[in-house]
């Protein structure tokens, strides 16, 4: 097996990408991002990586240059944040609908403004209609598995979509943690070489994102929307795949002392592991607390979530983004919608935490608990609070 080291969790993406043997990158500087596409370039220009390093003058240039060089057949990456990556907005969908297997590594940050590079899910959040894969990782080791898993999802013949690879900025990009890198002997029996369906090519012409009229295009978006759907399959078999070959086991969504709870609590992104630790502090009390995390965001893994909230009778979704003037946040009206189909519905609560980067200690996980455990009378169900916001 690989060897266990310490590194910034940036620079461990940026060498399991390159042991994904990519042929081109694409990059522009963003906190909380750029060492990813620092650490690659330096990789290109010390020749340990063979593989072309494009510098661009924007965010919106670097999804240009991935797209153009995925069209070709080329094992395209690219990294963004925030801004960076609203500013790739226009051209997302378009990476999708042209069915290009691109890898991205999001390090999320909260969009501006005010001015804020730390971290939250409001940058991802805009772009879950884009028809990205999208995963969220939790700590160091899932970020690099989770990156070299991108490639295999997003190549498959019965995907061909782009992947997204989500790791809280700051709060998991820069920290140094113990990861075990696979080695280029493991990457390779694991990632075969990218087989592209159709490419540019001089010599053989042919049409990609050509012009639609309304004759066609609902039948292409529908197409995008089977095939998301669809890529679910192949996630699935390739966390098989990847367990059975390096023994880390990878979900939809996961559970922590989940099974016998009455109240759950769901996390996405890095702040499950401080999450468990609240849930092992109420356990000690006796509270029949228990933790759900959601590592697939889309394709949404609707009946993953309903198995996994079969037993609870309270349900505390948390969110790392608000969507202005609706229900509460995203991941809230999400799992309501999942819910909704079912046939158990535990009252749900919504708390909107961590934005900006704000610190959210045990205490906090544990106070969102107490706070609903003492809703005897479920009176706010189906709220939203904004937790910690000073009066």
């Amino acid at each position: 097996m690989g060897k266990r080291v310490g590194l910034e969790v940036t620079v461990a993406v940026a060498e399991a990408v390159a042991l994904c043997r990519i042929d081109m990158a694409g990059g522009y500087p963003i906190t909380p991002q750029s060492h990813i596409a620092e650490h690659l370039s330096n990789l290109v220009a010390d020749g340990v990586l063979d593989a072309e390093f494009v510098t661009v003058e924007s965010e919106h240039s670097a999804m240009s240059a991935v797209i153009g060089a995925s069209a070709t057949g080329a094992r395209s990456y690219t990294a963004t944040a925030s801004q960076g990556l609203l500013l790739m907005n226009e051209l997302l969908p378009i990476a999708s609908a042209m069915r290009l297997p691109i890898c991205m590594a999001i390090a999320n940050r909260a969009v501006s403004g005010p001015l804020n590079i730390l971290n939250d899910h409001s940058d991802i959040m805009p772009q879950r209609d884009t028809g990205w894969i999208t995963l969220f990782a939790e700590n160091g080791q899932e970020a690099v598995d989770l990156s070299i898993q991108a490639f295999k999802i997003a190549e498959h013949k019965d995907v061909m979509l782009p992947v997204c690879v989500n790791i809280d900025g700051f709060q998991l990009t820069h920290m140094v943690e113990p990861v075990e890198m696979p080695t280029q002997e493991e990457v390779d029996k694991f990632l075969p070489p990218f087989a592209p369906h159709a490419t540019l090519h001089p010599a053989k012409p042919v049409t990609m994102g050509a012009f639609a009229m309304s004759d066609y295009f609902a039948e292409i978006m529908k197409a995008k929307d089977e095939a998301i759907k669809n890529s679910k399959k192949v996630i699935l078999e390739v966390w098989d795949e990847w367990g059975k070959m390096f023994g880390r086991n990878y979900k939809a969504v996961e559970s922590y002392r989940a099974q016998d709870a009455e109240i759950l609590m769901l996390t996405m992104g890095s702040m499950g592991e401080t999450a468990q630790v609240a849930i092992d502090e109420l356990r000690d009390k006796g509270i029949k607390a228990g933790l759900v995390k959601l590592r697939l965001w889309r394709p949404f893994p609707f009946e993953e979530i309903r198995a996994a909230l079969k037993n609870a009778k309270k349900l505390i979704v948390t969110d790392r983004a608000c969507s202005f003037g609706g229900p509460g946040g995203p991941v809230f009206s999400e799992i309501k919608s999942a819910l909704y189909a079912g046939d158990h519905h535990p009252a749900i609560y919504n708390f909107i935490y961590g934005l900006g980067g704000r610190d959210v200690p045990v205490q906090d996980f544990t106070g969102m608990f107490e706070k609903v455990i003492a809703d005897t009378d479920n009176k706010a169900k189906d709220t939203y609070e904004f937790w910690g916001v000073r009066e």
